[in-house]
């Protein structure tokens, strides 16, 4: 008998191995098959230079397609483009990211926790001082004098869904195989870490063959549990005004055809979360908009009235249930079909953990002969098309010299076609943005609302133009957010993609000044004048003297610049399109007036007041905060 095949391992370093394991590694959702890691982002300096550096060098040389290099500007930006991605590629695919060992690594930080809290895919690579430590102290250990093996990459581990560290190099195998694992899990995914110390990533092993084949990871639709399912579809056939709460996870499902036939057999009405926006069109009679903090009167009002809320891959935050106020039905009961059995429970009194797909199919079938009475279905269709008329009056032209942030959404719909995509995440424009959008295509609202990262837009809208390059992307953000990662131009710049930036100069932080007068504070700390040493204080200075349009120019990208005057929404509305009919980057710059409000959404945002205060506004402030404070409630039944 012939002996079986055997291959030999290959000799690499732990870098090189890592690099080509990544390249095989393919996901697989139904009939849709891609690279599960796509590129790799770096910024090479003392920690990984030897090591995945070198690696990413050699196979560029010998096979320039196994593993793509792209540049960034700053260890976060490479992260939020990959977040930006994986969300656009429905968590298929996604980046990896590397860094230099000390602060190059921990920059990586704070993209860490919006993958995690997002549930979005994304694979770190920080670096750690040499593993000999021979040359202690090294830069990058934190020094704690009582745990000699505490790195800064330490700070890590809480932020993300899988950790760890290789000590030596036979190590690497459990490890990418574990970080594999988490990243194609839609239930467990989020930020996936593994730390490479720098001498371990130049150092080799004898890396067994198999280990470098092509790899499928195939992404689980779980069916429902026949008893969850049962008690569900009791639940709602006993429900007098059932509401669905559509989230992000109905569009990494693949699920918004399914919601839609779900709804239109039963009659339910759909609100969305902020990461749900595009699982609904605008023109579905059935579509309320967005709920909570951040939502229409429609669907608050729909909401309070509720006696049974299904949420449907959502995890009903504090945005979404107004921080515990939004359901005011005396018997409220809450649903929630999520493969994440803690987000399941948090609120439901009935969880189903399973696919958002496969659930609300099976509920389509098996409601096929049931449907909400007509009396409800004519109340939410009034709540709708009131809220629909306020939404119009708020996105009129009115002709000021300086338009509200509500006309500068209204141009952006007004310009773009139903196939592009809108990026936003932090200040006024992410804030009145979900209710005043009208969704035409899914994945066409992209807000970054796990954590609202100030910063994120510029390299989120690049990492979606990666994932989208078919459909023009359009970034809008405020002068407070532009200045954190405006960087992410260059990139952009370098490798030919296309975005189109509406930057709002707020001459501030908008929306924080907002979340001030909720506080009874005012706008104190976030208007950008000159500091007032006499009063200390920046709230009496002169403006300061930004010129941010100057500053687009100078990363090489279009600038487009819109004087303050009463044609300034035409004239942004024919920027947009001008924009769009080029092939590279355009920034639009226009003035706003950000103490014009849009149309309240009767939602509420958690923002405590100081409960003794000699200041009028607060005093006030903590009496609203008192009296909404009263109306929170937990949902357990």
């Amino acid at each position: 008998m012939a002996a079986p095949h055997t291959r030999e391992p290959r000799r690499l370093t732990v870098a090189q191995a890592l690099i080509e394991f990544l390249a095989h590694q393919w996901t697989v959702d139904g009939e849709h098959r891609s690279r599960a890691i796509v590129g790799t982002f770096g910024i090479f300096g003392k920690g990984n230079v030897a090591g995945v550096g070198q690696a990413l060098r050699q196979y560029a040389l010998s096979e320039p397609t196994l593993m793509p290099y792209h540049q960034a500007r700053t260890e976060l930006a490479m992260v939020h483009q990959s977040v930006g991605f994986a969300r656009m590629s429905r968590r298929r695919a996604t980046f990896a990211c590397t860094g230099a060992a000390g602060a190059g690594s921990t920059g990586m930080l704070t993209g860490a926790a919006l993958a995690t809290a997002a549930h979005l895919p994304v694979l770190l690579l920080p670096s750690d001082p040499l593993a000999s430590r021979v040359s202690e102290p090294a830069r990058g250990y934190a020094g704690f004098p009582h745990d000699a093996t505490v790195t800064a990459t330490d700070a890590f581990r809480p932020l993300s869904r899988y950790f760890d560290r290789v000590h030596r190099p036979e190590q690497l195998v459990p490890a990418a195989l574990g970080a594999m694992r988490v990243l194609t899990d839609p239930a467990e995914t989020g930020a996936v870490t593994i730390v490479l110390p720098e001498d371990v990533q130049a150092e080799a092993l004898e890396v067994p063959a198999g280990f470098l084949d092509d790899r499928e990871w195939v992404i689980r639709r779980p069916r429902p549990d026949r008893t969850e399912l049962a008690r569900l579809l009791g639940a709602l056939r006993d429900a007098a005004r059932p509401l669905i709460v559509a989230g992000g996870g109905v569009l990494y499902s693949d699920a918004a055809a399914a919601l839609r036939q779900l709804a239109e057999a039963s009659g339910i009405p759909v609100a969305v979360t902020v990461s749900g926006l595009g699982s609904m069109p605008d023109d579905h009679p059935q579509y309320l908009g967005p709920i909570g903090t951040t939502g229409t009167p429609a669907a608050n009002r729909v909401a309070r009235g509720a006696d049974l809320v299904l949420a449907v891959g959502a995890r009903l935050s504090d945005l979404t249930t107004s921080s515990g106020t939004a359901f005011q039905h005396p018997g409220v009961r809450v649903a929630s079909i999520t493969l994440s059995a803690l987000d399941a429970v948090r609120h439901g009194t009935l969880p189903v953990v399973a696919d958002a797909r496969e659930t609300l199919l099976d509920l389509a079938e098996e409601l096929a002969d049931w449907s909400v009475q007509a009396a409800y279905r004519q109340e939410y269709t009034r709540e709708r098309a009131a809220w629909r008329e306020q939404r119009d009056r708020a996105l009129t032209r009115h002709r000021r010299a300086l338009p509200s942030t509500a006309e500068i959404v209204g141009a952006v719909d007004e310009a773009s076609d139903p196939e592009d995509v809108v990026v936003a995440a932090s200040g006024s424009t992410a804030a009145e943005l979900p209710a005043l959008w009208r969704p035409r295509s899914e994945l066409g609202c992209h807000i970054e609302a796990a954590t609202a990262s100030p910063g994120y837009e510029i390299p989120g809208g690049v990492g979606v133009a990666r994932a989208a390059p078919d459909r023009d992307v359009i970034v809008l953000l405020g002068d407070g957010a532009y200045l954190m990662l405006h960087s992410s131009l260059v990139t952009a710049s370098a490798e030919g993609l296309k975005i189109i930036v509406v930057l709002v100069q707020n001459h501030g932080l908008a929306a924080v000044g907002r979340l001030g007068q909720l506080a009874g504070s005012d706008h104190y700390g976030t208007l950008f004048r000159y500091h007032d040493s006499e009063a200390n204080s920046f709230e009496t200075g002169d403006r300061l003297p930004i010129n941010l349009a100057t500053n687009a120019a100078s990363l090489g990208v279009d600038v487009i610049r819109i004087a303050p005057s009463a044609d300034a929404i035409d004239e942004l509305v024919a920027a947009i399109r001008e924009a769009k009919r080029a092939s590279t980057t355009t920034v639009i710059h226009i003035t706003g007036d950000p103490f014009i409000e849009g149309p309240s959404g009767e939602g509420w945002w958690e923002v405590p007041a100081a409960e003794v205060s000699t200041l009028p506004d607060t005093v006030s402030a903590r009496e609203v905060y008192e009296e909404r404070r009263a109306e929170q409630r937990r949902y357990l039944r």
